[in-house]
């Protein structure tokens, strides 16, 4: 499965879901083993943005810059980290050839890279003098930096000098099949407020940012803060 930074400590549903599934991933993987049905490996790799790729800044900054600007960037102090495409393939392979099964591979992705100075490079190398920057704002649920590990996470490394294991919380996979049941027969109700709190339930970690759903992280605080125990603590090994 690929995955992505955004899966760490959630600020939006795009990581949220990808976190879920992460979770998902892994607790199948290690029930088909303890069941010994084990004929299928399960991996998962976990790594930042791709250069170039469809919807990637790259894209977005040369049609401004063939437009004649201004090209935006949501805030000075945003960075990410960055691969290319042949990098990320490759990366993706090898991580496969590797895996047993249940692992989540994390990427080395080198220095990250402040926007500001990416757009202010390209600006240069089109040949373009009077193209302007332009702030137009953080997103729902951006991030300033995305993490490749929480706090309660730690790596171990593999032969290959760029991939390394994430050693996270392990789930009982009946608990989380059930969890994600639940998740499907609400977001059948097509009201967000209620799938975003559940997926929250599932991903405690998952706080939004600069989103009308930080109202929920709010509610579900006040019920942890009077009931004194997660829903994530239930199906957790």
């Amino acid at each position: 499965m690929i995955s992505t930074d955004k899966a760490v400590n959630p600020s939006n549903v795009m990581g949220c879901s990808k976190r879920i599934s992460e979770i998902y991933v892994q607790s199948l993987s290690r029930q088909l083993a303890k069941t010994g049905q084990k004929t299928t490996q399960f991996i998962t790799t976990r790594f930042g943005n791709v250069l170039g790729s469809n919807g990637s800044v790259i894209p977005l900054f040369r049609e401004q810059i063939k437009n004649g600007g201004p090209l935006t960037v949501t805030h000075p102090e945003i960075i990410r980290y960055f691969m290319t495409i042949p990098e990320a393939c490759q990366l993706v392979l090898e991580a496969g050839s590797m895996g047993k099964g249940g692992e989540i591979y994390l990427f080395d992705m080198g220095k990250p890279v402040k926007i500001i100075d990416l757009a202010k490079r390209m600006i240069r190398l089109s040949g373009s003098k009077n193209i302007k920057i332009e702030f137009t704002g953080l997103r729902h649920g951006e991030k300033l930096y995305e993490e490749l590990l929480n706090n309660a996470e730690h790596t171990k490394p593999t032969h290959h000098e760029k991939i390394m294991i994430a050693q996270v919380r392990e789930y009982e996979y009946e608990g989380v099949k059930d969890q994600i049941d639940r998740l499907i027969n609400v977001s059948y109700q097509y009201d967000d407020m209620r799938t975003v709190k559940k997926m929250k339930e599932i991903v405690p970690e998952f706080r939004s940012i600069n989103s009308p759903y930080e109202a929920i992280d709010r509610l579900l605080e006040k019920l942890e803060d009077k009931e004194g125990i997660k829903i994530q603590d239930t199906f957790s090994i």
